[in-house]
């Protein structure tokens, strides 16, 4: 069906009819209910602090032995948000939290999982194409230097990866 064919079909409704068909939708589908309470009760604070935790607990977690350190975590959370409508800020937020996290860790103990450094530079150009699309970089600059700084002093086999996508923008 295409767009066109849903707007002549819901026109043809009346209100109580409509009404029926959303509540129905509401009850059935999962994401339907999570974007009606989402934009009746926007706590984009609590969204962030639950996706933080997930995402710290990828990488020191409470119960397990070793981290599982997976990506794949964060950018459900991000590909969430960004279908929500969530604030660029916070989107941004946990894209840069997401790598923040992993610098920590690797701080703390050598990864010679040759995947996760790949991994931690996609996220960062992505994260970098997101906050220039949106025009938010200004705000966000010092902490993107500051994540390539961490790569370059923590020897990550990558770091000059992430010094030319800095380079990138300030130039």
């Amino acid at each position: 069906m295409s767009k066109r064919d849903l707007k002549k079909y819901i026109s043809e409704l009346n209100k109580e009819q409509l009404e029926e068909q959303i509540i129905e939708l509401y009850d059935k589908f999962i994401p339907v209910k999570t974007y009606y309470n989402f934009v009746f009760n926007p706590n984009e604070n609590n969204l962030l602090k639950d996706a933080k935790l997930k995402i710290s607990n990828e990488y020191f977690p409470q119960r397990a032995k070793r981290p599982k350190m997976r990506r794949s975590v964060a950018q459900k959370f991000i590909k969430h948000f960004i279908q929500l409508g969530v604030d660029s800020y916070v989107i941004a937020e946990i894209m840069l939290y997401n790598i923040e996290i992993a610098q920590i860790l690797s701080a703390e103990r050598p990864i010679g999982n040759e995947l996760f450094y790949k991994s931690m530079f996609t996220s960062f150009n992505q994260a970098v194409s997101f906050l220039i699309e949106k025009a938010i970089l200004n705000e966000f600059e010092s902490r993107v230097v500051a994540i390539k700084n961490k790569t370059i002093a923590q020897n990550w086999i990558n770091a000059f990866e992430f010094n030319a996508v800095v380079e990138r923008f300030n130039y």
